[in-house]
């Protein structure tokens, strides 16, 4: 199995080392796999899309404008 290095900041890092009980590498490989289960969703659905990137741009100023609107 290849392995990963990871940087952490120093703070998280200590809230870990206070539960060694945790198998912090099991729980990054789950926090990894859902990543990935959520970007194969996204793929697939891309892949099924048939709107263009400007289609895509258009959409997301009028929900931009819309979201505006109601906090106004």
């Amino acid at each position: 199995m290849p392995n990963m290095t990871l940087s952490l900041p120093e703070g998280l890092h200590r809230e870990m080392k206070a539960h060694p009980e945790i198998k912090w590498a099991e729980v990054a490989r789950t926090a990894f796999r859902t990543q990935l289960g959520k970007l194969e969703i996204y793929d697939r659905l891309l892949k099924l899309s048939k709107l263009t990137k400007e289609d895509a741009v258009r959409l997301g100023r009028e929900v931009r404008r819309a979201a505006a609107r109601r906090t106004k």
